[in-house]
């Protein structure tokens, strides 16, 4: 047994963090309820950017307009970024209630902060009976404990991903633009998964796919760019998401996150990820609209 007094090795105090930041995350997915429809969230008390994280609110969007349906499963979520949020203020969530049908529910998800807009989301439920299942094949890699973590790639940029990590277990096999330079611009996978065990809730467990889906996606279009990906080379901002929900799935599990560039036209790029499991079933499809601009040279 470990003393007190005896140092963690770097890979401990990872770990630590990690999880840290994760018992973090779970408190913002709790909303306190404050009226019909009416929901105040947390934020990440140590962010990991001087905003929030784009995937925190499609979470709490998506865990907002879940409290609303019974007997469905969420089948999509389509979120506009109108404005970037203070990560030291709550948020508040507002879901209006668009339409209960027979198989399908739909809900309009406004977060919000001192009265000014955050996101504009659309969640969709559905009782998704059994069917015919064709899955897209996911690309054959490396298994995620032969991929290397996403800190090891930390040199001279992104120290915080290693002093504040996110309290998602990222692996990947090159160094993402923001860390170091990508090796190539073509399609690129990485495993995640929530570093310990979750409740078993579904509606969580989407929450917590939402909350990874927003890693990553701008890269691609960095690493797409004729101005370079090299840190400090573009600026990016993301303009909307959307995510198709195929079947539930538990992300304390492996899940394998395939990314493309598909297209950037002007200042606006368009990139797409499909996320399976480990069983290779498709889990999500993800779509995200960007804006890049490149930095002035200094």
């Amino acid at each position: 047994m470990k003393s007190y007094d005896e140092p963690m090795r770097p890979d401990e105090a990872l770990e630590a963090r990690r999880s840290r930041a994760l018992e973090g995350l779970l408190r913002c997915l709790v909303l306190d309820a404050r009226g019909p429809d009416r929901f105040v969230g947390s934020s990440d008390a140590t962010p990991l950017f001087d905003h929030i994280y784009g995937g925190q609110l499609l979470a709490q969007a998506l865990v907002g307009a879940g409290s609303t349906v019974e007997g469905k499963a969420v089948s999509s979520l389509h979120a506009a970024f109108v404005r970037a949020g203070d990560p030291s203020e709550s948020v508040d969530i507002e879901v209006r209630r668009v339409r209960d049908g027979r198989s399908m529910d739909t809900r309009s998800v406004t977060i919000a902060q001192r009265g000014a807009t955050l996101v504009e989301a659309v969640v969709t439920f559905h009782d998704n009976s059994p069917g015919p299942v064709v899955n897209a094949v996911a690309p054959v890699t490396a298994l995620p404990e032969e991929t290397p973590l996403l800190q090891d790639w930390v040199g001279e940029h992104g120290r915080q991903w290693v002093d504040r990590p996110p309290p998602i277990e990222l692996r990947i096999t090159e160094p993402p633009s923001f860390i170091g330079e990508p090796s190539t611009s073509s399609v690129r996978s990485h495993w995640m998964r929530v570093p310990g065990l979750v409740d078993d809730t579904p509606l969580l467990h989407a929450a917590l796919i939402a909350y990874a889906s927003d890693f990553f996606l701008m890269d691609m279009i960095f690493r797409a760019h004729p101005a370079g990906s090299r840190p400090g080379d573009l600026l990016g901002l993301s303009l909307d998401h959307a995510i198709w929900f195929h079947r539930p799935s538990r992300f304390d599990e492996w899940h394998q996150y395939t990314q493309e560039s598909v297209a950037l036209v002007g200042e606006r790029g368009l990139a797409r990820g499909a996320i399976h499991d480990r069983r290779g079933r498709l889990v999500a499809t993800v779509m995200q609209e960007v804006l890049v601009r490149p930095l002035p040279v200094r």
